[in-house]
Order: C-alpha cells, then sequence, then structure tokens
C-alpha cells in the first residue's frame, strides 16, 4: 500500500523553472517558490556563444539571483489537489502554478545519433552545454555546426574565434532565414568566411559516422563526408511541454494560453519558450521577459494582458583573436518580416565602401520589417517605430527610412 506523502509547505506561487522567465517572475512576485533543473544560478542565454568564445565568464552572465531550489526536476503535477512533485521526494502545494519549463534542442533524425549522444555530438542550449563544449575546443580541431540559424551562426563564430576549423551545414537557401533577406544573408556568409568559417547552403545531412563511441564525420545526402572531432547540433529548439501533457493541460505546439498567461487550468500560467499564445510560440528571450512582466502584474491583482511581443535581433561577429577596440566586425539587426509580400514597398541602401546594408519593408503606411548589417545607426528609431506600430508620416520619402535618425 502507497502511503500518500504530505505536502512540506505551500506557497502563493510556484514556478517550475529557473531560466530567464522564471527569474525575471521570481523577482518580481512575493512570496514565490522557484523550482529550477539546472544546477546553476539563473543566466542569460543569449549570450551564451560569448562564453563559448571565452569572451566572458560563466558568472559574467548571471542573472539576479533568485532563492530557487536548484537540481531538483519536477516529475508530475497534480492539478486536482495543486501540488507539485519533485524527483527528490519533495511535495509542494501552490495558489498559483508558472510553467517555465523553456525549451530542449530539436536533435534531428540522423543516423548514428540515438537515445544517447556519441562522444563529439554537443547540442547548444544551456550552460552546461556550453561548459562542455567549450572544454573540448582546441586550435585545429574540426568542428561541424548542423543549423544555420541565429544560434547555429554565433555556435560558428564562437568556435572560429577558439581556433577551430569551422564548417557550418544549413539545408535552407540561405543563412538565418527567418531574419534574413537573401542579400544580407550573402553578406553575414562572406564576414563568416573571413572569419574561416566554410559555409555550405542547401545542404541535407544524412548521419554521423560513428567509431568506437565517438564522431569521426558528418556525412550529407550526396555522401559526401566531413571529417569532424565535434558536431554542434543547432537544429532549433522544441517546446517543453510533457508536464502539461501528463497534467491535461491544453497543449498545441506549446503550452496553449490566453492574453493573461493562463492555461486551460485557471490556478496554472505557463510563460516563455513553453508558452503558445495566440498560435505563436517566440522562442525568444524578450518575449519570455515581457511575458513574465505581464505575469507579475495579473498575479498581483492588477490589470494586465499580454499582446504578443515585436523582438529585435542583433548579432555582432568579430575576427578570431580580436579584442573588439581594433576590430568592429559586422553589428546586424532584423526585425519583423524581412520577405516583402505583393503590394509592399522595398526599399534598399548598400555602401560598398563602408560594408553596409540595409533594407525595410513597408507595408501601408507602416514598417513590416528590416535588416541592417554593418551600420546601425538607424536601428533604434526604426524599431521603435515598428515596434509601436506607429504608421509612417504621409509627406516623408521612404528613402529617409534609411537615413542614420530613420527619416524621422
Amino acid at each position: 500500500m502507497t502511503t500518500r506523502r504530505e505536502p512540506e509547505r505551500t506557497a502563493r506561487v510556484v514556478v517550475i523553472g529557473a531560466g530567464m522567465a522564471g527569474a525575471r517572475l521570481a523577482a518580481r512576485v512575493p512570496d514565490v517558490t522557484v523550482i529550477g533543473e539546472e544546477t546553476h544560478a539563473p543566466y542569460n542565454r543569449v549570450l551564451l556563444a560569448e562564453v563559448l568564445a571565452d569572451r566572458y565568464a560563466p558568472e559574467v552572465i548571471s542573472l539576479p539571483s533568485a532563492e530557487a531550489r536548484r537540481g531538483v526536476r519536477v516529475v508530475r503535477i497534480d492539478p486536482a489537489d495543486r501540488l507539485v512533485h519533485g524527483d527528490d521526494g519533495s511535495v509542494t502545494r501552490y495558489e498559483r502554478l508558472v510553467l517555465a519549463t523553456g525549451s530542449n534542442p530539436v536533435l534531428p533524425p540522423l543516423r548514428g545519433l540515438g537515445a544517447t549522444l556519441p562522444e563529439g555530438v554537443h547540442p547548444f542550449r544551456t550552460l552546461d552545454d556550453c561548459l562542455a563544449l567549450r572544454d573540448a575546443v582546441r586550435p585545429g580541431v574540426r568542428a561541424v555546426v548542423i543549423g544555420g540559424g541565429l544560434l547555429g551562426v554565433s555556435a560558428a563564430r564562437a568556435l572560429a574565434e577558439r581556433g577551430a576549423q569551422v564548417v557550418l551545414a544549413q539545408q535552407g537557401e540561405h543563412l538565418m532565414e527567418r531574419q534574413l533577406d537573401p542579400e544580407a544573408a550573402t553578406l553575414l556568409r562572406h564576414h563568416l568566411e573571413a572569419l574561416g568559417v566554410e559555409v555550405h547552403t542547401e545542404c541535407r545531412v544524412r548521419g554521423l559516422r560513428v567509431t568506437d563511441g565517438r564522431v569521426r564525420a558528418v556525412e550529407m545526402a550526396d555522401h559526401y563526408a566531413l571529417e569532424a572531432d565535434l558536431t554542434v547540433l543547432a537544429c532549433g529548439v522544441r517546446p517543453r511541454t510533457g508536464l502539461a501533457k501528463a497534467a491535461g493541460l491544453e497543449v498545441a505546439r506549446g503550452i496553449v494560453v490566453d492574453d493573461e498567461l493562463r492555461t486551460s487550468d485557471p490556478y496554472i500560467h505557463a510563460v516563455g519558450d513553453c508558452a503558445e499564445h495566440r498560435s505563436v510560440v517566440y522562442g525568444l528571450a524578450g518575449a519570455a521577459l515581457e511575458q513574465a512582466d505581464v505575469l507579475a502584474e495579473v498575479l498581483a491583482g492588477r490589470p494586465a494582458r499580454y499582446r504578443g511581443t515585436r523582438a529585435l535581433t542583433r548579432l555582432t561577429l568579430r575576427s578570431p583573436g580580436s579584442t573588439g577596440a581594433a576590430d568592429p566586425g559586422l553589428d546586424l539587426a532584423a526585425f519583423g518580416e524581412a520577405r516583402p509580400l505583393p503590394g509592399d514597398d522595398v526599399v534598399r541602401l548598400a555602401d560598398a565602401t563602408r560594408g553596409a546594408y540595409r533594407t525595410v519593408v513597408v507595408r501601408g503606411d507602416r514598417l513590416a520589417g528590416g535588416v541592417l548589417l554593418g551600420d546601425l545607426a538607424a536601428v533604434g528609431t526604426l524599431a521603435r517605430t515598428w515596434q509601436e506600430d506607429e504608421p509612417l508620416p504621409a509627406d516623408m520619402s521612404l528613402l529617409h527610412l534609411l537615413t542614420d535618425d530613420g527619416g524621422f
């Protein structure tokens, strides 16, 4: 006969997940218990590539510490009795529960890649992933990065900065397809190649060649093999929804929430990478922080609604060994929809001498999106106009949008 364990305590708010969203919420909500699976203090995952490149020590990217039970994995939620069960045997009763469980890296269905990763194969999502990869990198080591999105590009740059021989394999037509138009992606590719990164686009990885439990090469669909001492999986992320599903909450791609970040259970909320709001899973640090801020107001009993996030993507690439002073590198910013629809106006300015490229998409009287590389002087004004969904002045020349003041 199983004896039912009584809760150790009751908390007004229990947060599952001590990442950026969970830490932000904990800093704004009183009487909160945070349960985190990682043993590290909360950290800014946006800066993981800087740790990999040895620009920052791990403690530099730490967030203001919130009281958290670290190293505890929640194994079950009991919504009927409002209980949270940890793998350490703990049981906590909640008045309100917040799921900030984040996301997992997508592990592609590659031959040679099983439930246990071969030695030399690294995901790149958590600080532990980052530190393990950092410890494995040596000058001259052969590294293949699979995935040419923001994460893959950041990892490739950091590995090159550590002296690795890097190959970046992207299945799509160009790098960072979600954020960049083809012209901007071409400039980004040229800059990566100048850093020593070999870039392959429109290529599909078929599998890994593994010998004695260690990766030796990455095999492409055409059977061409890239020798590899290290393989980095940067193939995207997937919301962690297992606890929510098991608890009977509504789950689509992510945990479905309303404008108060409330799930299908009125006592449970979700924020961050695991949450799906109005059919959108953002997977962005900016959205996670904004959702946490809104939920803090809701939990305090103040009127607040989450209407979605308009986030800016930024990236800086520098040459290997650069301190940043003598080498300005390549600055990149992207927002909104860089690919125009029929009827949109597109304004583009390229300056080969200054290594600058700017393009904006105008839909009706509003900015739909834009990309800037090399010279970001106008990005602040443009991004604010887009984020606030402000109409453009009727008498303004569209070309003025690309001036340093954004035309305003």
